[in-house]
Order: structure tokens, then C-alpha cells, then sequence
């Protein structure tokens, strides 16, 4: 039983809660791989990806806020607890010691290209249920998208894209 009585039906709360819960986790994982990347990172790019990091970290942690306390206004529980987003994460742990900036940049690549593609997943899911939370998908996958194409380009160069 929920203490906030959700304006959406028993099905769409389910799609919608899923959604959130799923973003929610996603989102908390991004921030702890970008904050251990950032620790961790090392080469003649530590400063400049150094300082990336943390503006992933930021996006993160703000729109892991956003999702949990849309979940809490439909009467859902959010959980950000450290076993539940240890169990429900797509992204791939991040190896231990020191990590070299060329490698901090296709951990980061891989990590936002999997949190984009489940974020469009429910995007679509969420369409129909709630254009409310679909908005603020939406507002997150433009964010991490955005962070995804800075590191892409950082490991290009401009004559071997």
C-alpha cells in the first residue's frame, strides 16, 4: 500500500515505477564508475577528463534525485540502496588501480552508450503511461548523451574518425 495516492492506473504505475526505478539505478551506478574513473584516472588528459568526470557526476547524482522523487509523487518507493543498484546495473564494473586515460575514456564511452540505450527503452515504454516522466527520460538521455559524444570525441582524432 502507498502512502500517495498515484493518478495513474494500476498497469501504467507499474510500466512508470519500473521506469523509474530502472533510471534510478542507472543513474546512481553512473555516478560511483565516473567518481571511481575520476580517482583512478592517470596519462597527459588526467586534468581535462578529471574535471569531465565530475560534470558526469553532477548530471547523475541530479537526475538520480529527479527520478527518485518522481517515483515518490506516483507513490512508488525508490530504492538507491547500494545492494539493489549492485544487483539491477547493465554497466561493467570498473577495474581496480590505476587507470590510464585513454582507458578511462572507453570506460566512460561504454558505461553512457548503456545507460542511453536502456534510458531510450523506457523512453518508449513510458509514452503512452506518463509523458511526465517520459519528459524528464528524455531531459536525462539528452544529458548523457551530451557527455557521451564529449568523451567519443575525445579519443578521436580529426583525421581518423
Amino acid at each position: 500500500m502507498s502512502v500517495v495516492k498515484s493518478p495513474l492506473s494500476d498497469a501504467d504505475l507499474k510500466v512508470v515505477g519500473e521506469a523509474l526505478q530502472g533510471a534510478l539505478v542507472d543513474a546512481v551506478d553512473l555516478s560511483l564508475v565516473a567518481k571511481q574513473v575520476h580517482w583512478n584516472v592517470v596519462g597527459p588528459r588526467f586534468r581535462s577528463i578529471h574535471l569531465q568526470l565530475d560534470e558526469v557526476v553532477t548530471t547523475a547524482r541530479q537526475h538520480s534525485d529527479v527520478m527518485a522523487e518522481r517515483a515518490s509523487a506516483l507513490g512508488v518507493t525508490p530504492d538507491g540502496r547500494a545492494g539493489t543498484v549492485a544487483s539491477s546495473t547493465a554497466i561493467k564494473n570498473v577495474p581496480t588501480g590505476w587507470i590510464k586515460d585513454d582507458e578511462a575514456v572507453r570506460i566512460m564511452v561504454d558505461a553512457l552508450v548503456t545507460v542511453v540505450g536502456r534510458m531510450r527503452e523506457r523512453i518508449e515504454a513510458t509514452d503512452k503511461p506518463d509523458p511526465v516522466t517520459q519528459d524528464l527520460l528524455i531531459g536525462l538521455t539528452a544529458d548523457l548523451e551530451k557527455h557521451a559524444w564529449m568523451f567519443q570525441a575525445e579519443s578521436r582524432q580529426a583525421d581518423n574518425p
